[in-house]
């Protein structure tokens, strides 16, 4: 029996690309991308190039540098070496934020491997992180002051968001916007950049880059509040994760911080629930069985609709064909991925 190879190319990509030359495409840059990144993390000393090639080769979807790719087939230099340079830089600095991710939230294990911190301490992670960050940064000023001005922008957000999630709202602080800020800056931000230096090294017009870097910033940060409902909605035997972790450690996630802004009567066991330990089985099983049943959650799933219709509505000013249908059904999977 023999195989489409177009098939097997766009089976390979984490974005939906049904057009068969362009998934074709796409499968052969991504793969230059690698070989490029494998190049980019490697050091004078084989220890830090260990460290620094170790979640790299524990996988991932790419996302980030297959966006770059797929916004710069809107212009007419698709195949400039510039694109894979900034795929690079977005995917480096996308590594290097999750060796300090590790740090912060004492994980032992990411991608499912070890996490750097586990396998060897935090020392060693963080240093790593910070060496990933400087190779991108290398990367960045071979394209230019305007794309140095962009990453560090990029980098400025990407940390606040980081150093704000670990901080409560100020005081009368929205706790909500509180944490849609958050995710803005931790996610959103760098899935712009990547759009938007697709956009521009792949000869994109202004018009197209500014609509494609709106639409990567909201995509981006709908996709981890998406990540949100299904925390609560999903099933463990189909999702292959375990339900209410981020409601078990108390963090707090889309449909939480919407149920606790209510103020109806009937929801003071639910709100008790959810300021208390729920480390406790019977406990976390409760709040869980009442925070599905809430009207947050469809309150959340609108929410993340009324985003991602948004950010379609953006690539109007795309021409018609096979870019443009990958990132709809990219939004459209993102809105459908909250049921």
């Amino acid at each position: 029996m023999t195989t489409d190879p177009s098939l097997d190319a766009a089976a390979g990509l984490a974005l939906p690309v049904t057009d068969a030359a362009m998934a074709e495409r796409l499968a052969r840059r991504m793969g230059e991308v690698e070989e490029a990144l494998s190049e980019h993390v490697r050091s004078r000393a084989p220890f830090i190039t260990e460290a620094a090639s170790h979640l790299m080769d524990a996988g991932g979807k790419r996302f980030r540098p297959l966006l770059v790719l797929l916004a710069a087939e809107v212009g007419d230099t698709t195949d400039s070496d510039r694109v894979i340079r900034a795929a690079c830089v977005v995917e480096l600095t996308h590594l290097a934020s999750l060796y300090h991710d590790d740090v912060m939230d004492e994980a032992d294990l990411r991608r499912g491997a070890a996490s750097a911190n586990a396998r060897w301490d935090n020392h060693v992670a963080i240093l790593t992180g910070d060496f990933l960050f400087s190779k991108s940064s290398e990367l960045t000023a071979d394209l230019g002051a305007d794309a140095v001005r962009i990453q560090a922008q990029t980098f400025t957000r990407l940390v606040e968001g980081q150093i704000l999630e670990t901080v409560e709202p100020a005081p009368g602080e929205d706790p909500l916007e509180h944490y849609l800020d958050v995710v803005a800056g931790k996610t959103g931000a760098l899935i712009a950049t990547s759009a938007r230096y697709g956009a521009r090294f792949g000869g994109a017009s202004a018009e197209a880059e500014e609509a494609l870097t709106k639409y990567g910033e909201i995509v981006g940060a709908a996709f981890q509040l998406s990540d949100d409902i299904l925390d609560v909605a999903s099933d463990s035997a189909a999702s292959g994760k375990t339900p209410g972790t981020d409601l078990r450690e108390g963090v707090p996630t889309l449909p939480v911080l919407m149920a606790r802004a209510s103020t109806d009567p009937a929801d003071a066991r639910l709100l008790e629930l959810l300021d208390a330990d729920l480390s406790d089985d019977a406990l976390h099983a409760e709040a869980l069985e009442l925070l599905r049943r809430h009207p947050a959650m469809e309150q959340a799933r609108s929410y993340v609709a009324a985003r991602t219709a948004e950010a379609k509505a953006l690539l109007s000013v795309l021409p018609e064909g096979p870019v443009r249908e990958a990132l709809e059904a990219f939004a459209d999977i993102v809105a459908d991925r909250t049921a």
